[in-house]
């Protein structure tokens, strides 16, 4: 074995160790709200006849994508920021025999294996919580793991970009002005055609990667349910993934040499 796939190998074991060990404090800090929604929505909003039934079949593919969105993003972004500016632990890292790429590549991986996670556990809870009358299908299961490995893909990648671009005393506004727009309009409690009446917003939302998200696992998980072409889907979130990788990459190379 290599020096470089042995650094690497035990770098990816010491993240996914911490993962573990703070498994509990992720799943509160990023499962607790889509889990409301879920209650409020498809349980207190369909059984007092304000909404119908059908909507919680439509609502789960939603909560899951802001589940793995944002496990990626929080997982790859929030340790990054402390490590480069309180912890200083990136610089043990960087000083592993190994390129400065393939640290970056080990943390995005890390980010993809929790984002998964997340949307498994999520789905659990959730499937309880919302009964057994949801209208999902399980004929698309391959094109369901291509579109979750994308998303999970795609929230790893934005994460280490916004870990290696903002500071510690912006990550309130990140979250204010980018996140909450983001998950409010990435069509994850209503389908994308809902934005019909809204054209010219309907066109906006399309720059969201969450929009595809949504409406990737919707298009996998609820068929039956309006969803945007899932090839188109595929697509997007594959050039979305290249790019925010290049971007990641680089963000990181320079945040590390300087």
């Amino acid at each position: 074995m290599s020096s470089t796939t042995q650094a690497f190998s035990a770098l990816f074991a010491r993240d996914v160790h911490v993962a573990r060990r703070n498994i509990v404090t992720t799943v509160l800090q990023t499962m607790l709200q889509p889990l409301l929604f879920v209650f409020v929505f498809g349980q207190v909003m369909t059984r007092s006849g304000m909404m119908p039934a059908s909507y919680k079949g439509m609502l789960l593919p939603g909560i899951m994508a802001i589940s793995m969105t944002m496990t990626g993003v929080m997982t790859v972004a929030m340790p990054l920021i402390a490590e480069f500016q309180f912890t200083r632990e990136i610089e043990d890292r960087l000083l592993a025999p190994i390129r400065i790429e393939w640290i970056a590549v080990e943390k995005m991986l890390s980010g993809v294996l929790q984002a998964l996670v997340s949307g498994a556990i999520v789905a659990i809870p959730a499937r309880l919580l919302l009964g057994s009358d949801l209208h999902l299908s399980m004929e698309h299961l391959g094109m369901f793991f291509l579109v979750a490995s994308l998303i999970a893909l795609f929230s790893a990648a934005g994460g280490l970009t916004l870990g290696c671009s903002v500071g510690q005393t912006q990550i309130g506004l990140i979250f204010s002005m980018v996140l909450a727009p983001m998950i409010m309009f990435g069509c994850a409690y209503y389908p994308w055609k809902a934005l019909e009446s809204f054209p010219i917003l309907q066109k906006l939302v399309l720059l969201n990667p969450l929009v595809y998200a949504s409406e990737g696992l919707r298009g996998t998980l609820a068929p039956t349910y309006p969803h945007i072409s899932t090839p188109i889907i595929v697509a997007v979130l594959a050039v979305v993934d290249v790019v925010l990788m290049v971007v990641a990459m680089q963000r990181f190379r320079s945040k590390a040499v300087s």
